[in-house]
């Protein structure tokens, strides 16, 4: 690692390497970053194949990542500790400045531990970390984002159609309500009127029959 150390102090944006790891044995470089820097990397984790002769990914393989500020490296500050597969992503935020300590461990799952750590070649990790530049690490989530913008903007449009729906339905039913109030007001304005003539009736008819039940006595 001591040879890629200028190479990547040269690096202020991207840093793009690759790296042996001898076994399960942690390999570790320093990054000196700036208060407040985001960090995000990208590690591809290789075994050697005696049949194909290449480098290739191995299932039985996990990576385990850790991420100190070498500050507070007595207090044990760690700012990232993450196991992952054989190809992941990782993220941190450099909450001082100064050198950080970033780690690679390979970890070999039940059953391919004794073959790791026999094994002359170890692990390939290429690693590529871009640093500080936010654009960039914005630009692969960017279409994700205006996704979600869109979902969003949908989603407000159907909440303001939904309210307008609301608005026009509790109209409707006031002119409703309207409606059958004034209905029901004539209604009873009818019916107290035909009780009036059917009152004037009874009392019409009952005065006709006493005239004549009277006059029919007389004769």
């Amino acid at each position: 690692m001591k040879a890629f150390l200028p190479l990547l102090s040269l690096l202020s944006v991207a840093h793009a390497l690759y790296f042996y790891i001898p076994g399960e044995t942690p390999r570790c470089f320093f990054e000196e970053l700036p208060k407040d820097t985001l960090v995000v990397g990208h590690y591809v984790s290789e075994e050697w194949d005696d049949q194909t002769n290449t480098w290739a990914a191995h299932p039985g393989i996990n990576i385990y990542i850790s991420v100190d500020a070498s500050e507070v490296f007595n207090h044990n500050h760690r700012v990232l500790s993450q196991r992952g597969s054989t190809e992941g992503r990782f993220t941190f935020t450099a909450h001082e400045a100064g050198d950080h300590k970033i780690c690679f461990m390979p970890i070999s799952n039940t059953g391919h531990e004794r073959w790791l750590n026999s094994h002359h070649q170890g692990v390939k990790i290429s690693l590529d970390m871009v640093i500080g530049e936010t654009s960039r690490l914005e630009s692969t989530d960017k279409d994700r984002l205006n996704d979600l913008a869109t979902r969003v903007k949908d989603l407000n449009a159907r909440l303001g159609d939904v309210r307008r729906e609301q608005v026009f339905q509790r109209e409707r039913e006031a002119q409703f309500r309207d409606q059958s109030e004034a209905t029901n007001g004539r209604v009873i304005m009818w019916i107290l009127v035909q009780m009036g003539v059917l009152a004037v009736t009874c009392v019409w008819q009952l005065s006709h029959l006493r005239n004549f039940f009277i006059k029919q006595k007389l004769t």
